[in-house]
């Protein structure tokens, strides 16, 4: 049974001009213990996706289910209880910190606020946690401005599994880390995983870094998922047009063997009360008349989805 499943999930913000469709009838599930990659340009929906799962935002239509329940409309009760069990990681290690705080005093909150350790244990819990993240001791009590991006976000991790959640949104952890420290943080999410079991959502626009850590790889365009399917299934063999012009712009260091870059033209389609078809018809290569009727994401091979209804007559 999957830990998470997501069904026709829809998440609409009201605007002077209309609704915003910034999540629109997406469906997904996610394996106990597995992670599932999320990509997709900057806009695209991704992080108001993952921050709709775990009741950060109301969703507007659809269904979650956790470990079988429907979780989709908690009463304030279920919804503590959901918060033990999901977390999140944010983008910006810094404003997701409060700067009043000492580093112990943050990942000692959630431990307080669950009225589970009396104070001795706190103190021993908290320890222990800035250990497994790599904190040092004596950055323990040193505010966030005092340290660099790589020692706030592993703070920002010991925080997100304080409480061993089951499911943690990795919504762009190490996008704003130089390279060198986002391998090692990348690292630690990986050696938590196998060591506690943990369930990931890693949204991110690097499919670089999201290759490296995700099992499965779900591409979103403008609210909707366009295609999905296993890791090296998509790089080796992508279907929709749109995935494999962000494959086409993943740098390259091999000056023997350049890639070349998709470019593509027409204007983004508005999120706004948009039209039925396909959302990337207006800037695809290929896009023909019946592109912009209604589409759905279908299964082409084994596990790999696409919602290109030219799917078949590109690959022929």
């Amino acid at each position: 049974m999957a830990l998470l499943e997501i069904e026709h999930l829809k998440k609409y913000f009201p605007s002077p001009r209309g609704m915003v469709h910034a999540v629109d009838d997406v469906s997904f599930s996610i394996q106990k213990g597995e992670t599932m990659g999320l990509v997709g340009e900057s806009g695209c929906g991704k992080s108001t996706l993952g921050r709709t799962i775990i009741h950060l935002l109301d969703s507007t239509d659809g269904t979650i289910r956790f470990e079988g329940q429907d979780v989709t409309h908690p009463d304030k009760k279920g919804l503590a209880k959901l918060r033990e069990n999901m977390q999140i990681i944010f983008q910006d290690p810094y404003s997701s910190l409060n700067p009043r705080l000492t580093l112990r005093d943050t990942v000692m909150e959630p431990l307080k606020l669950s009225g589970r350790f009396t104070k001795a244990e706190l103190e021993e819990e908290t320890t222990r946690l800035m250990e497994l993240v790599g904190i040092e001791k004596r950055f323990h009590m040193s505010y966030p401005h005092e340290l660099d991006g790589g020692r706030r976000q592993r703070v920002g991790i010991a925080r997100a599994i304080a409480l061993n959640p089951k499911f943690v949104v990795c919504d762009e952890p190490v996008s704003a880390l130089d390279v060198s420290i986002q391998a090692q943080i990348l690292n630690l999410l990986m050696d938590l995983q196998e060591e506690y079991g943990l369930t990931y959502l890693f949204v991110t626009h690097d499919l670089s870094v999201v290759r490296h850590i995700s099992k499965n790889i779900s591409v979103m365009y403008l609210g909707q998922m366009v295609e999905t399917g296993p890791t090296n299934e998509l790089f080796n063999h992508p279907l929709h047009p749109y995935t494999k012009v962000l494959l086409s712009a993943i740098p390259t260091v091999d000056i023997h063997n350049k890639k070349s870059r998709i470019l593509v033209k027409g204007e983004i389609n508005s999120p706004i009360n948009p039209k039925p078809g396909c959302r990337f018809a207006l800037r695809c290569p290929y896009a023909e008349k019946k592109c912009h009727e209604p589409v759905q994401l279908t299964e082409v091979s084994k596990g790999h989805f696409c919602s290109c209804c030219r799917v078949h007559e590109i690959h022929s």
